[in-house]
């Protein structure tokens, strides 16, 4: 799942006085759903190996469309599928067919190159306006694997931790003791956490941080971070202090060792050149099935877009 890919928004003025960074999100719409894109930022393309995160949501419709986002090509990434509300159907080219429920992760990492289609199979029950349906991220991959097979994990049970006053799942890397069972090729933790009143979470120092509210504004130790913002938390944090004012509250947590590589990325590809992304915009142009093989999917085909450095004639 993706959509067009550029840089968008400045640093939220006047939130808080902490090394922290609000950074507003914007909205955006895939496969005829409403997200809210919080990264890639302005001057911010990754937090950790997080290089990608879309909000899925319904906006203010009574009935949302379904979710139908047909086959379409990755390359260089692994993505994170997360729901909050409702169930959608995985199917890629390595053959798997897949459902997903809240409280599931899949994990499909593209390597080199993959292909695959979503579909939502029942409408989300009791979504109020505003509401979140799931969401969609991406781990950029290091070079030991990002030119390497690609491989799909589903997890249909992950741990819990409490977290004071509230309780954290963890997707991915570890949290007291708790570990992810989803296989993570550079250092990352993600969670989703929810609470009430006031939670504090241990951090790794050496990891960088985001945090993504999902269904209300939450204080993030002096900064103010609404609903499609993302509150950047650097490196050299022991714990973080999070508090929300209005009820119960939830949020992702994402981070991991800084990337260390400056990644390139455009529609669904992720790679270290233009030249890179080309060769897989072409594959994925002449129905290259050796790299993106076929998807056993109803829905019809997603044509790249030209990419901008090349000319009309491509």
């Amino acid at each position: 799942m993706s959509g067009p890919l550029e840089d968008v928004n400045e640093v939220s003025p006047g939130l808080g006085i902490s090394a922290i960074e609000v950074r507003e999100g914007r909205t955006a719409s895939v496969g005829g759903v409403g997200v809210l894109r919080v990264l890639p930022t302005k001057r911010r393309r990754t937090v950790g190996p997080w290089c990608f995160v879309d909000l899925m949501h319904p906006g203010d419709v009574v009935e949302p469309p379904p979710i139908e986002i047909g086959p379409h090509p990755h390359i260089g990434l692994a993505t994170a599928t997360w729901m909050f509300r409702g169930t959608v159907l995985h199917s890629d080219s390595l053959g798997t067919e897949q459902l997903i429920r809240p409280g599931e992760l899949n994990l499909m990492t593209a390597g080199r190159g993959i292909a695959h289609a979503e579909l939502g199979v029942e409408a989300p029950e009791g979504i109020v306006d505003g509401g979140i349906v799931g969401a969609q991220m991406w781990l950029a991959l290091p070079d030991a694997t990002r030119a390497g097979p690609s491989r799909f994990e589903h997890h249909a049970e992950l741990p819990a931790v409490d977290v004071g006053s509230g309780q954290a799942h963890v997707i991915a890397g570890e949290l007291d003791g708790a570990r992810s069972p989803a296989r993570v090729d550079h250092p990352a933790l993600g969670l989703d956490v929810s609470f009430r009143g006031t939670v504090d979470v241990p951090l790794a120092p050496r990891f960088e941080h985001g945090v993504v509210p999902i269904d209300r504004p939450v204080k993030v130790d002096d900064a103010i971070v609404e609903v499609g913002s993302l509150a950047l938390v650097p490196a050299g944090y022991e714990r973080l202090r999070i508090e929300e004012r209005a009820g119960a509250a939830r949020f992702l947590l994402l981070g991991g060792k800084p990337f260390g590589a400056e990644i390139k990325m455009w529609w669904n590809f992720v790679g270290r050149t233009f030249e890179e992304i080309t060769d897989a915009w072409r594959a994925w142009k002449v129905h290259d099935d050796d790299r993106f093989g076929p998807v056993p999917s109803r829905l019809a085909r997603v044509e790249a877009p030209t990419p901008p450095w090349l000319g009309h004639d491509h």
